[in-house]
């Protein structure tokens, strides 16, 4: 069987709560049949920087933070196991899922595969275990046996169907839940709130209620991001837990899909764009001449196997990833993120002579434009 990730008494303790309560539900009419299952994210350290990283570079760092290198391929898997597995039917959904947010044209593609060894993201589908799914590249710390994503009901039986997917997807991009944006204006019925996600079907804890829906993201990881009650990242609410804005008092229903924001937001972090590769050749200094949240990528083509080392210098904050072509796939060779830290990024890593090889470099901030530089040698 599959490791089962995180605290494993108090995560059966909740599965076997929520369990009883769906089967104590079965045949009910009324309001609690129409209640839905919402997305809990997983609880993961707060990012940290260094004591002397200013309020404007700490800003930019939880905006762009766990988002992917543009150009990314994520590799999607599905366990099949008893305990993990679904059918087709559900797995169809989550299909159509990365469908939708290929379709808008962004600068990432997704690919199904068949081992959770080649894949970033690893989807189960454990009753009862809720809806959800950690964002973007904090995933890359978990271990090929853990899940990265979840759909803890059955998704042919959830109104929203596909819709789920595209949230959780969302997340695995790298964006946050959208009703927790500070400049929403959302005045909460603390109280109210509480009751409603206590109880079934979410069954949360006081720590998740606040953590995914009273708790405000900071100002600075959402500047200059206005509010869109009807992003896919949204929850929709009942009557009775919004007091202010008035005109959501009654509820708050988010358009069904992508809305305009989701796609500008998406299309401004991964835009399509074909990449234009520079030759990097050991101890060939190439400047990066980029600002924030834009992006270089080199070709390296090794005439000899060894380990090499790659490093950037000057003083910004990237993250640098190293791919191994394999017939015009690339595949996650190794990668270093520098931000928030008084270091540059750096790569130890064997390469073999006759492969081709791709160095991707995200910036996230840079002290002076054009003083960052990256060398291999």
């Amino acid at each position: 069987m599959a490791k089962i990730d995180g605290d494993l008494e108090k995560r059966l303790a909740k599965i076997e709560k929520q369990l009883a309560q769906l089967a104590s539900q079965k045949g009910n009419t009324g309001r609690d049949k129409a209640r839905l299952t919402y997305c809990s994210l997983p609880k993961v350290q707060p990012r940290e920087f260094d004591a002397n990283v200013s309020a404007e570079r700490a800003g930019l760092l939880l905006v762009s933070g766990n988002k992917w290198v543009n150009g990314t391929k994520l590799h999607y898997y599905f366990f099949e196991d008893d305990f993990w597995g679904a059918g087709n039917d559900q797995k169809d959904l989550v299909r159509k899922g990365f469908e939708v947010w290929k379709d808008v044209g962004i600068g990432l593609s997704f690919e199904e595969v068949s081992s959770a060894e080649d894949a970033e993201v690893r989807i189960g589908f454990q009753r009862g275990d809720g809806y959800w799914s950690y964002i973007g590249t904090y995933m890359l710390r978990l271990g090929p046996a853990e899940r990265t994503m979840n759909f803890g009901q059955d998704l042919t039986r959830d109104p929203r169907r596909e819709n789920v997917a595209v949230h959780e997807i969302g997340h695995t991009l790298g964006f946050p839940h959208a009703h927790q944006n500070p400049f929403s204006g959302i005045v909460w019925d603390r109280e109210a709130v509480i009751k409603e996600f206590s109880g079934p079907p979410n069954n949360w804890e006081l720590d998740e209620i606040e953590s995914n829906i009273l708790d405000k993201l900071p100002r600075s990881q959402v500047e200059g991001s206005e509010w869109d009650p009807d992003s896919i990242m949204h929850y929709g609410f009942e009557e009775g837990l919004i007091i202010e804005p008035e005109r959501y008092q009654d509820g708050l229903t988010p358009e069904p899909g992508l809305s305009d924001t989701d796609r500008e937001q998406v299309r401004m972090f991964y835009p399509p764009t074909t990449p234009t590769f520079t030759e990097l050749k050991p101890f060939d200094l190439q400047r990066l001449s980029i600002s924030p949240n834009q992006q270089k990528d080199f070709s390296i083509s090794p005439t000899g196997t060894r380990t090499y080392r790659i490093q950037t210098f000057g003083n910004s904050d990237v993250v640098m990833v190293l791919f191994e072509e394999e017939n015009g796939d690339y595949r996650y060779v190794a990668g270093d993120d520098d931000s928030g830290w008084n270091r540059n990024a750096q790569l130890s890593v064997r390469l073999y002579s006759g492969r081709r090889y791709a160095l991707r470099i995200r910036m996230y901030y840079e002290w002076a434009s054009g003083e960052s530089a990256v060398m291999m040698w």
